[in-house]
């Protein structure tokens, strides 16, 4: 056998070459005639072509292989997967809460922290609560929704318009792409800039 390798480290996702038990397999591949080959003739083939056999269907009746290079196989897997993992970047959902007569020293205190956590690529969801009868202020919570929106207008795009869902107006943003909205990197350092005594 020619080409005999055992990927020991590759936590044995398939039976390769000598690992294969089945005594037929169904064979697949670019450069094979497809079909249902004896074991050791299957193994014949991958060798002549200098390539491994693989079982990618082993409850297949008769398990399917595959004549291909092995570890070329699972190096482009791995890269799929860094890929799809660089692509699922987790979102982050940051939450800023108002009361409907929010003051505007608290406003820009939020606005301040919204404006940061945009551009640190996390999502935005806004809300005004609103507690006992203060609900009778919902227009009031919307208006406030609605400047914080236009004030965030350089950073974040609005994926939600208010909503009320039980007893919280709810807006949603996303931080608009990198370089498209901050034409003022001002407020880049933060909140580090001027603590606020209020937390």
């Amino acid at each position: 056998m020619a080409n005999i390798r055992r990927p020991q480290d590759s936590k044995e996702q398939h039976r390769i070459n000598e690992r294969i038990r089945a005594k037929e397999v169904r064979l697949v591949g670019d450069n094979v005639e497809q079909g249902v080959y004896s074991l050791a003739e299957a193994k014949r083939i991958a060798d002549e072509q200098d390539l491994d056999l693989v079982e990618i269907s082993p409850n297949a009746d008769p398990p399917v292989c595959k004549v291909m290079d092995y570890q070329k196989f699972l190096y482009q897997q791995k890269k799929k997967q860094k890929e799809q993992k660089a692509k699922s970047v987790k979102v982050v959902v940051k939450e800023i809460r108002f009361g409907p007569q929010t003051d505007d020293h608290d406003y820009n205190f939020k606005l301040k922290h919204a404006k940061g956590f945009l551009e640190d690529g996390c999502k935005l969801k806004a809300y005004v609560f609103f507690r006992g009868r203060s609900i009778l202020f919902k227009d009031q919570g919307e208006m406030l929704l609605l400047r914080f929106a236009t004030d965030l207008e350089e950073f974040a795009k609005v994926d939600q318009m208010p909503v009320l869902e039980g007893k919280r107006m709810i807006m949603m943003f996303s931080p608009k792409k990198a370089g498209s909205g901050k034409k003022k990197d001002v407020s880049k350092p933060q909140t580090q800039e001027e603590p606020d005594s209020e937390e």
